[in-house]
């Protein structure tokens, strides 16, 4: 059994949650598929817990941004720079060097982080007008593509490949403040999995240790919601 683990963003209390339900589900390796860090009142941490998981790990636009805080839009930059003295020069470097992608051709899937080409511009739930230009990069022969950054859940198909979003485990954007995670059984078959915490405390945490840069993450926390306006 493999679980899917997509942008947990320094939420160590969901990604506690997500390990245990995963344990009782029989979760034996793991694919990680970037934001590991960012936003989060415990990066370092999350790292560090993540590493005793049996897993692949790929590169989200967090890991790259914290790297080089001048790629970011400027509103996230304070948490990118804060994120990078919490996790430590040689950490943050062993992230940004994390490969982008990685192909599983046992079962022709395609695990990146936003899509095969970019690390920010994703698939949405629906079909959208970038659509087939995203799926124009995907490697000849895949027949899935797994990826996050857009915190929203979803199994859907487009041309031939199957597109599934596991969503978000720290920072869900759905509506659902549960920790959402997903599973894929030996046979292949996707299962969408979430699990409660107290994200509550998680927002009051960002707040605390990441201070005016923790307000908006505090807010989709809370709302489990982009809009943190």
């Amino acid at each position: 059994m493999l679980g899917l683990l997509y942008d947990v963003h320094g939420n160590l209390p969901a990604l506690e949650a997500v390990l245990d339900d995963a344990a009782h589900a029989g979760v034996g390796r793991w694919l990680l598929g970037g934001d590991y860090a960012l936003f989060g009142a415990w990066p370092a941490e999350t790292v560090e817990r993540l590493r005793e998981l049996d897993a692949v790990w790929i590169r989200g636009n967090g890991e790259r941004w914290t790297a080089e805080p001048e790629e970011a839009p400027e509103p996230a930059r304070g948490a990118c720079e804060a994120n990078g003295r919490l996790l430590g020069e040689e950490v943050v470097r062993e992230l940004a060097m994390l490969q982008q992608t990685w192909r599983d051709d046992t079962d022709q899937t395609l695990y990146c982080h936003g899509s095969p080409g970019s690390d920010v511009r994703s698939f949405q739930p629906e079909p959208d007008e970038e659509e087939q230009e995203l799926l124009a990069g995907a490697p000849e022969g895949v027949r899935r593509l797994v990826f996050g950054h857009t915190h929203l859940p979803f199994l859907r198909e487009a041309d031939g490949i199957e597109l599934v979003n596991p969503g978000s485990v720290g920072m869900p954007f759905d509506g659902d403040p549960r920790a959402a995670y997903a599973l894929v059984s030996d046979d292949g078959a996707v299962e969408h999995r979430r699990v409660a915490y107290d994200h509550l405390a998680s927002a009051a945490a960002v707040r605390e240790r990441l201070g005016e840069a923790g307000e908006t993450p505090a807010k989709r926390i809370e709302r489990a919601s982009a809009d943190a306006s």
